[in-house]
């Protein structure tokens, strides 16, 4: 029997209710009615101001230190942010520049942003995109972007928005099962 996949999500919200929030735990639950995974979410805002502050990897507090290797040691990544002025929040970015060069190689990551008009739809492919294709990680090929209008509160209501993670869910889980697998070998053959 294989162990559970590591899903964690890294949420780069300023708030503690958000709808990026409630988008990257509605994605974890699709991912759990399709496959054995152990979650973990972590928000961005509560690691502050141990990761603000920081320069350096060294000058991280424990909580944010334990965030970062939790990002880099998981086999399913999602990358959630609202949109700020076009493009990810600057603590996500901040928290993805205390990971390691090539932690995230290969490693399937699912690109997660919500926004306040559909406008910002592109920030999934000119911002995100481009940030985990730095970290050569494999990120599936549909995105999940809702604008303010796909949601009541923090609650999802638009049904096409639940077919687009349904796409999203079924790109990736294969990808992470395989990679998974391919690195759990190893580790068994070294027992």
């Amino acid at each position: 029997m294989s162990a559970p996949l590591r899903v964690v999500a890294v949420v780069g919200t300023t708030r503690s209710v958000s709808k990026t929030k409630a988008l990257a735990e509605l994605i974890i639950s699709r991912l759990a009615a399709h496959a054995d995974i152990s979650a973990e979410v972590i928000e961005i805002h509560a690691l502050t101001p141990g990761l603000g502050a920081a320069v350096e990897r060294e000058q991280l507090d424990e909580r944010a230190e334990a965030a970062i290797r939790a990002a880099e040691s998981a086999d399913l990544l999602i990358a959630a942010t609202p949109v700020f002025r076009g493009s990810y929040s600057g603590l996500f970015k901040h928290f993805f520049d205390f990971v390691g060069q090539y932690a995230l190689a290969g490693k399937p990551v699912l690109l997660v942003a919500t926004g306040g008009s559909d406008r910002h739809a592109m920030v999934i492919d000119q911002a995100l995109r481009p940030l985990f294709g730095f970290f050569q990680a494999w990120t599936a090929p549909m995105g999940v972007y809702l604008s303010s209008g796909d949601f009541d509160g923090t609650t999802v209501l638009n049904p096409e928005a639940y077919e687009r993670i349904e796409v999203a869910v079924n790109d990736v889980l294969p990808v992470a099962r395989l990679l998974a697998a391919a690195q759990a070998q190893p580790a068994a053959a070294a027992n």
